[in-house]
């Protein structure tokens, strides 16, 4: 029975600890109505890194007017007519508080946002190009500039993928 008592003892604090490393991470967010919030969308790439899609940060697109408050995590917009498919009702981890940095919005109009809240990122222009040599390979890699980002945002992307999958990039080249 003191073993076992030792053992709940160790799982205890090992608990303990656990939840206040979790509870440190956390923010609680909490939202008004009338408070305007962005919404979080995914960009989806035509190119796949690593078996995931959509290797580039999230982006925000709004700002839309909380009108109710529906439980404790959940928060219902108003939302603009393009968006009708696109159901009302957001987790609280979708949403960030409006605050007043304009290069991380995106406005509604130039992107089309799907059904499931992700839209397409369309390269725009070929920036760089390097070579990194590895043991007995070389491999090839240029740096793209995406349709809604800034050139500080541009991504290196495999040449060979970007060749394969974008060729209009490389005929103005």
């Amino acid at each position: 029975m003191e073993k076992v008592k030792i053992i709940q003892e160790r799982l205890k604090a090992a608990q303990s600890r656990q939840k206040s490393y979790a509870d440190i991470r956390q923010r609680k967010l909490e939202f008004q109505v009338d408070d305007c919030v962005l919404l979080r969308v995914s960009p989806m790439k035509g190119v796949m890194r690593f078996g995931k899609k959509g290797k580039l940060s999230p982006r925000y697109v709004g700002s839309y007017r909380v009108t109710q408050r529906i439980g404790h995590v959940a928060y219902r917009l108003e939302l603009p007519r393009e968006m009708s498919l696109v159901h009302p009702v957001f987790h609280v981890s979708m949403l960030k508080k409006v605050v007043g940095d304009p290069s991380t919005i995106i406005p509604i109009e130039a992107i089309e946002v799907n059904e499931n809240l992700s839209y397409e990122e369309i390269p725009v222009a070929i920036l760089d190009r390097q070579a990194r040599k590895l043991r007995n390979k070389e491999v090839a890699s240029v740096k793209v500039l995406w349709q809604s980002q800034q050139v500080e945002e541009a991504t290196w992307e495999a040449e060979s993928e970007m060749k394969e999958n974008y060729p209009y990039l490389f005929e103005q080249v």
